[in-house]
């Protein structure tokens, strides 16, 4: 193998698994935190709290997915990976190995916000949320997000999608009435803060079935939008990262020579 060739080759998963913890830790450790944050700020005032909360986890979002997005892709979603993988951008293997650290990684950030305020560790979320239009919205929201993905990938311009999906986060958070989990790791995370920005475990699984309900939405829409979306544009998705060198030639099927 090159130089060249072997300078693409994918960081070893242990390393990309690291980064997707980090990554969803940081997430969540920013949307619950600014949560607490902005009702201790402007306790009374829903509209401002949740205002505070939106351009925080905008603006924490894309620095993230610039810190982690270079190792792994930057997903931080599992509803991500597993749309990535069915396009052919990341390996089904390796979506299933992202989950679970994803999972871990928010559970992981919702005890550090609730630390960093001197809150008990875990503090299970008493705030419900499964009503048919917050469902509904999950859906919407979830879709959403994987259409800005993949449309950025397939038109080139995956290097703004950090930007994009910050922006389209914290937009979400206003025009959804759920705020706009849109992440099925972050809405198991936040059920361990009984805080502004917490869910009660109770509505998580309905949340969860819509984010996925959605996600299989979007890539429908995808596949009939970009029907031409390539696996090696797919594997820009979330961010523009190093690349698994394949085995064999992706247009002709034939084994490539090293």
């Amino acid at each position: 193998m090159s130089a060249e060739q072997t300078s693409l080759t994918a960081p070893a998963l242990a390393r990309r698994l690291l980064a997707e913890l980090l990554g969803s830790a940081f997430l969540a450790a920013l949307v619950i935190g600014s949560g607490i944050a902005a009702q201790t700020l402007s306790p009374g005032d829903v509209g401002l709290e949740l205002f505070e909360n939106a351009a925080a986890t905008a603006a924490g979002l894309y620095t993230i997915i610039l810190m982690f997005g270079p190792v792994s892709g930057g997903h931080f979603n599992p509803v991500v990976s597993l749309a990535d993988a069915s396009f052919g951008g990341i390996r089904w293997r390796h979506a299933f190995a992202y989950i679970p650290m994803q999972v871990v990684g928010c559970v992981l950030g919702a005890v550090v916000a609730n630390g960093m305020f001197s809150l008990a560790a875990i503090s299970i979320s008493t705030h419900h949320r499964a009503t048919g239009a917050h469902l509904f919205s999950e859906a919407i929201a979830t879709a959403g997000l994987l259409l800005v993905i993949f449309s950025l990938a397939r038109s080139k311009r995956a290097s703004t999608a950090p930007a994009a999906v910050g922006a389209y986060i914290g937009a979400a958070y206003f025009f959804t009435s759920s705020a706009s989990f849109a992440n099925p790791a972050i809405s198991v995370g936040r059920m361990f803060s009984n805080t502004f920005a917490g869910i009660a475990p109770a509505s998580v699984p309905a949340f969860v079935v819509a984010q996925l309900v959605g996600g299989a939405c979007a890539i429908l829409a995808v596949r009939v939008l970009y029907p031409d979306l390539t696996p090696d544009e797919a594997a820009e998705a979330v961010m523009p990262h190093y690349q698994e060198q394949p085995s064999t030639d992706r247009s002709t099927g034939q084994p490539l020579r090293t």
